[in-house]
């Protein structure tokens, strides 16, 4: 264990509803939700103001459950261009500190100081309580700190007290601060490996710290022998440094993937494919630009009903990034798996690109000319990449879009959402 390490995980409190705060002055104090079109069945709640959670709404409930909580809440609709700009905003301070930024998503970051804390005097617990007063007076957003030397439990700093807390856990007072709580509040323990671990009468992380291990193995395999290190401040992975230039995308990036829950049911398979090409087209639109190919496509689709999800995903016999290849692919997989002819109904649909490879690895060439058919492809698709770039995602668009008025507002590209990174590399 490398304990002189420094690592601050920086989370911006209530991000999407502090955002809308900071623009709209007015609001703030209040009660304000960031939530769905209702009438476009996108009726939850995406965050809450802090006034807001203290009356019961709850990030994930229905729009109608939180206003049944909160009756004068402020619900505003979410602008995922105006959070990203406000993200990229948080990193340009981040970088002012430390070249070792490695996003969270949106709205968290950790920061590995190790290397640079001496430049700013040699006190971490300073730079974190400068970093928290800049975040207010440029940005007009407050952040929840954590500091510690492993990037699990400086997560689990900023976690702990929050708004705009800041906590420092140290070899000394881990056992302290950490082992008390709540074995979910760990990274990477969800709802059913909680629930695991419970029934294994493992109830806080100081347990699972203490814990057999090898009865963890047999419980969980070897995420087990993963999260009792995480428990016992043994971690030691990296911050990964993402490149600014790039916009932060991750080096090693595993799957491309793009979902909707449409504004209506769909009762066909015509329609079904024209979704499912709505979505694919954003999928490997991010492929070109991220220079991947991928050999995986999957689509899934959730029963109008139910609300299950099921999908199915096959391998391609070659890596691709060609907007017709993906869609194709994708939309033959959801016309298998579903029965429209006999009344089946889907509510929402996605596509997802994996087992990704560079875009420029060699192939193997073919006497018939399908590969220079392909390249024709990828210069057809580059070309419209262009003028969606310069003019908008609407400049070209697809027949189906405009012969049918219910996909025409949809712009999958500008209103998909960014979620979390994956912690592991």
């Amino acid at each position: 264990m490398d304990a002189s390490r420094v690592v601050l995980h920086v989370d911006m409190n209530c991000f999407y509803a502090s955002v809308e705060m900071a623009e709209r002055p007015e609001l703030r104090g209040l009660p304000v939700i960031v939530g769905g079109d209702e009438e476009s069945r996108h009726g939850i709640v995406l965050t809450a103001s802090y006034p807001a959670k203290r009356r019961g709404v709850k990030t994930g409930s229905a729009l109608w459950e939180a206003r049944r909580a909160c009756p004068d809440a402020i619900v505003v609709p979410p602008r995922y261009g105006l959070y990203m700009r406000y993200s990229r905003l948080a990193r340009q301070i981040y970088y002012q500190y430390t070249d070792l930024v490695e996003p969270f998503g949106l709205d968290e970051a950790w920061l590995d100081l190790t290397g640079s804390v001496h430049l700013q005097g040699g006190e971490a617990l300073l730079v974190a309580r400068e970093i928290s007063e800049r975040m207010v007076s440029e940005l007009g957003v407050t952040v929840s700190v954590g500091v510690s030397w492993n990037k699990i439990f400086a997560k689990f700093g900023s976690d702990y007290d929050k708004p705009d807390g800041l906590t420092v856990i140290t070899p000394h007072n881990a056992c302290e601060v950490v082992w008390p709580a709540p074995v979910r509040e760990l990274l990477y323990v969800g709802p059913a490996t909680a629930r695991k671990l419970e029934h294994l009468g493992i109830c806080t992380i100081g347990q699972l710290a203490c814990a057999d291990g090898e009865l963890l193995r047999r419980t969980l395999g070897k995420m087990g022998e993963v999260l009792q290190s995480f428990a016992r401040g043994l971690d030691q992975s990296p911050v990964r440094p993402f490149s600014p230039q790039a916009h932060d995308i991750e080096h090693v990036v595993k799957g491309v993937g793009n979902g909707i829950t449409c504004p209506f049911d769909i009762e066909d398979e015509t329609t079904a494919r024209q979704v499912i090409w709505l979505m694919g087209e954003s999928v490997a639109q991010r492929l070109r630009a991220g220079g991947l190919a991928a050999r995986t496509i999957a689509a899934w689709g959730r029963d109008a009903t139910t609300l299950a999800s099921r999908g199915r995903q096959t391998t391609l016999e070659r890596p691709t990034q060609l907007t017709g290849e993906v869609c194709a692919t994708a939309a033959d997989l959801l016309a298998a798996d579903w029965d429209f002819a006999h009344g089946q109904k889907v509510r929402g649909v996605g596509v997802r690109a994996s087992n990704l490879v560079p875009a420029a690895s060699e192939v193997q060439l073919d006497l018939w000319g399908e590969e220079e058919r392909r390249l024709r492809m990828l210069s057809l698709d580059r070309a419209v990449d262009q003028l969606r770039s310069r003019y908008g995602n609407h400049a070209v668009r697809r027949l189906s879009e405009l012969r049918d008025p219910r996909l025409s507002a949809l712009d999958p590209q500008r209103d998909n959402v960014v979620h979390p990174v994956s912690f592991f590399a």
